[in-house]
């Protein structure tokens, strides 16, 4: 299939127009290029975009060439090699000077990368382009409200602050023309008659005298209407309107026992920027509580929660208990949306998985928006998984995945989110 380069001059926006027909072209690519990313950052950084780099082998153009066949005619200055009539072999191809398509290395080896820059939006929008969150329309978070300030029309009394000056002072000379209307006519006529007056050779200076008394008592009582008055102050009247929620906390749980070792930890990194990233385009705030257990669950930051190392067994329940009641205490769910994520390998003592079942089902996921739990392991699944595949089938909000290696969290999590087709 033949391509061809349009080459036309741009308008004024050529440098945005080259940009977008570049990343269409590459799409593929680039998107391969911002999954790999997503393991160096930080589970909170938003706020930047990403360096991408391309293969040079990805960056080629078709153009036209003539092939290896017909006559060439060359000149060869210098000959001392040839005598006319001899036969001169064409190189082999691919060999001589110019015919690679990178540079020169001497460790064996060498490829040409393109390297560029793409917005923090740019960024977001390939990462999860056709995702969505699950079961939107069933589980709305239109009865999860706030309050917001807008403003509602005016008002003859409030706060001197809120004085709407404009209004005021066009309310006040209307009420001033109002008030002064029949003086300011009568005005008009004496002034009028007054000029017909003295415009005669010979005025009149009784009645001159008696309309210049007039005219001043006039002007004196159109003067005692007042610039402003009470009634004439507007302002701005305000009031609060019920809004759905934009503020979601994000639980992250994981198993930390001695099981879990630091690879799979990055795997379970993964999935939590991952998820962080994609509810970071829904909502405005998002609070990231971090839960690490083992026989015992604790509250820590990001740090601590990837990085510090523990031994012995584990109790999943410890952690659920207090994810709950923070979720009580700090985050109620008529107020916030919740979302939690739980990473494990699997492991959890036996007499703990039904009690694990039972704070699930009663406490946790009938005020969730959506749990999601990913298992990282080679394993065959233990009692833990079985239990939770009971719960995914009677809660749509509860989702379980399994995930072997790092590779496979990026497709886990678009399977997850991908966009139901109605």
């Amino acid at each position: 299939m033949a391509h061809f380069i349009d080459r036309r001059l741009n308008g004024k926006n050529k440098s945005s127009v080259n940009r977008q027909r570049f990343m269409r072209r590459y799409k593929k690519q680039i998107k391969q290029s911002v999954a790999d990313a997503v393991t160096s950052r930080s589970v909170t950084d938003v706020t930047s975009g990403e360096s991408i780099t391309i293969p040079s082998r990805d960056l080629g153009e078709p153009f036209f060439h003539h092939g290896d066949g017909g006559i060439r005619e060359q000149v060869l200055p210098g000959n001392d090699q040839y005598q006319a009539g001899d036969h001169i072999s064409k190189p082999p191809s691919g060999q001589g000077q110019g015919t690679g398509n990178g540079d020169a290395s001497d460790s064996g080896e060498g490829a040409d990368q393109f390297q560029f820059e793409i917005s923090k939006d740019e960024y977001l929008e390939l990462l999860f382009e056709d995702l969505e969150l699950p079961n939107l329309q069933k589980n709305k978070v239109n009865n999860i409200l706030e309050y917001k300030t807008v403003r509602c029309g005016f008002t003859s009394a409030g706060l001197p602050n809120n004085i709407n000056v404009v209004r005021s002072l066009r309310k006040s000379l209307a009420r001033r023309i109002v008030m002064s209307g029949p003086e300011r006519r009568e005005l008009r006529l004496l002034q009028q008659r007054l000029d017909e007056l003295t415009a005669l050779s010979s005025p009149p200076h009784a009645q001159v005298n008696q309309l210049n008394e007039q005219i001043v008592l006039l002007k004196q009582k159109i003067a005692k209407v007042p610039f402003i008055d009470d009634f004439d102050l507007l302002f701005n009247n305000y009031s609060k309107q019920a809004v759905p929620s934009s503020r979601a906390v994000m639980f992250c749980i994981m198993d930390v026992s001695g099981s879990m070792d630091q690879p799979t930890k990055e795997i379970a990194k993964r999935f939590y920027i991952l998820l962080y990233l994609f509810l970071s385009r829904r909502y405005k705030k998002i609070d990231v509580v971090y839960i690490r257990h083992h026989t015992q669950a604790k509250e820590v930051d990001e740090n601590e929660f990837f990085y510090s190392q523990e031994t012995g067994g584990t109790i999943v329940s410890s952690a659920l208990k207090l994810m709950h009641q923070i979720q009580q205490k700090r985050y109620p769910n008529d107020q916030w949306n919740i979302y939690v994520a739980q990473a494990s390998d699997g492991d959890n003592w036996a007499d703990d998985t039904p009690l694990c079942q039972a704070i699930l089902n009663q406490k946790i996921l009938p005020v969730t928006r959506h749990f999601s739990y990913i298992e990282i392991t080679n394993r065959a699944h233990q009692s833990l998984w079985q239990q939770y595949q009971i719960l995914a089938q009677k809660y749509p909000q509860f989702a379980i995945k399994h995930i072997k290696q790092a590779g496979d969290v990026y497709p886990v999590f678009r399977e997850l989110f991908q966009k139901q087709l109605t």
